[in-house]
């Protein structure tokens, strides 16, 4: 409260100046981030920045209603315009009384609460990446081109709502992001690979800087020898980790509770009715340690938790907001988040993943007797109503007779998040969580992680580009 120059007495007045027009429930959302960026081209420091951003937004609900406002500035008397603002949504004059009492919310620690970055000189920061840059060149001759991204960040928020909860956090974020470009006579191939984490400075390790220069090396030499799949229906297995995406965008958005609400998730009227194979169980978890999508608490100052979605192949639970959860009768799920405190909170994910199932990946390959193997997912689209998708993935394998033969690049997958989801018939036991800087974009942007283990599909629609 030092920090953002104010006292219990100070959000108990805003409450009560919120929901003067008769709400129902306010909350007020102080946030203070910084972003320091550093971006190495050409063997050299091509761009530095750093960017700070300050201000508080307070929402009102009354019934379906909503009122939203935020000020770049703590003043009281910005503050207090912000909280008119948001109370004017509301009808009649009802004075609303302030909370009688202050609960501090408790939650677990998942990531550091210092920034270690402002002791890090920007000489350390130039030296790691100019040393990343020297052994990706040696990696090999036809690399042409290096960029390359360092990123670090610290936040800062504060929560107080009509309900008296006073919640607080801070923690660091540090990202790391290569791409290269490769040429072989007339042939020109690019790759790119990330890493983030909710880390300081002690994010920048020899062992991180070697798996990085060998990641991206190693996925762009392949493409030079990779051919294109001819289209079809066929099996798909998709690897341990990245592929996980597609579970985010083309299964994870169906379970959050707004879409839900608005009955236009496929899932609507699926909870607690059996949707895929019993060996699946489908997470969303904010308590990883150090990982990229955890939080201490949400943007709703709600604790964060691990939430099965799907477990042994029944769907448990939706992904709740205070907003959805106060609809359904239940418990909010930690799932309330926001881009910055200009926006309102709303239901969306943090690291998504399946569980391990009881196969390995050698025999999920070994059943396949035509089919493709997919390993670097990027880009797609989807119809979160219908669960309809295309995903573009940079590169993969072509299995014949239960072996990976020919590398394949530049993959089409299309397919129904829904009907994947209940067409995988096999699960290995070789989950990872893909830590690379994944950023969702519903509406707002959100950082998040996501992973999978080795799974069959049993049908998919797949082409070349």
């Amino acid at each position: 409260m030092d920090f953002f120059n104010v006292d219990i007495e100070m959000l108990q007045r805003l409450i009560a100046i919120a929901m003067s027009h008769g709400g129902d429930y306010a909350d007020i959302f102080f946030e203070y981030s910084s972003l320091d960026e550093m971006q190495f081209k050409d063997r050299k420091v091509s761009s530095v920045g750093q960017h700070v951003d300050y201000g508080v937004g307070i929402r009102v609900l009354k019934g379906e209603q909503t009122g939203y406002a935020y000020s770049e500035s703590t003043q009281w008397d910005k503050m207090v315009k912000a909280a008119q603002t948001a109370a004017s949504i509301a009808d009649g004059m009802v004075q609303a009384p302030c909370p009688v009492g202050v609960t501090e919310v408790s939650h677990g620690s998942y990531y550091p609460s210092q920034d270690s970055w402002k002791d890090c000189e920007t000489s350390s920061r130039i030296d790691f990446l100019q040393r990343m840059n020297d052994s990706i060149y040696g990696l090999d001759g036809r690399i042409t081109n290096v960029m390359e991204s360092l990123t670090s960040s610290f936040e800062r928020i504060l929560f107080f709502n009509s309900l008296g909860e006073l919640a607080e956090d801070c923690g660091p974020m540090s990202s790391l992001g290569v791409s290269v470009v490769a040429k072989e006579g007339s042939r020109r191939e690019t790759a790119s690979f990330s890493r983030s984490f909710r880390m300081g400075s002690e994010f920048l390790t020899d062992s991180l800087m070697a798996e990085t220069a060998r990641e991206v090396v190693g996925r762009c030499s392949m493409l030079f020898t990779a051919g294109t799949v001819k289209g079809g229906t066929m099996p798909v297995v998709m690897g341990a980790g990245g592929s996980g995406i597609l579970l985010h965008e083309a299964i994870g958005h169906a379970f959050e509770a707004d879409f839900i609400r608005k009955g236009t998730s496929i899932f609507t009227d699926s909870l607690g009715k059996k949707i895929c194979n019993e060996k699946i169980s489908v997470v969303d978890d904010g308590t990883i340690p150090f990982n990229r999508g955890s939080i201490n608490i949400d943007d709703e100052g709600v604790p964060s938790q691990k939430t099965y979605m799907v477990k042994d192949g029944i769907l448990t639970s939706f992904l709740h907001d205070r907003v959805s959860a106060r609809h359904y009768g239940v418990a909010p799920t930690g799932n309330g988040r926001r881009e910055s405190f200009r926006f309102n909170p709303i239901p969306r994910m943090r690291a998504t993943y399946m569980e391990n199932g009881d196969s390995t990946k050698e025999d999920i390959i070994a059943s396949v007797k035509n089919g493709v193997f997919l390993d670097t997912f990027s880009n797609g689209q989807v119809q979160i109503g219908a669960g309809d998708f295309t995903f573009y993935v940079k590169s993969g394998w072509l299995i014949e007779n239960g072996r990976l033969t020919q590398p394949l690049k530049d993959i089409n997958v299309i397919g129904n998040g829904p009907q994947a989801l209940a067409d995988i018939v096999a699960v290995a036991s070789d989950c990872i969580i893909d830590n690379g800087k994944w950023t969702c974009g519903k509406e707002q942007y959100c950082p998040v992680s996501c992973g999978m283990p080795t799974v069959l599909v049993s049908k998919l629609s797949v082409g070349g580009i």
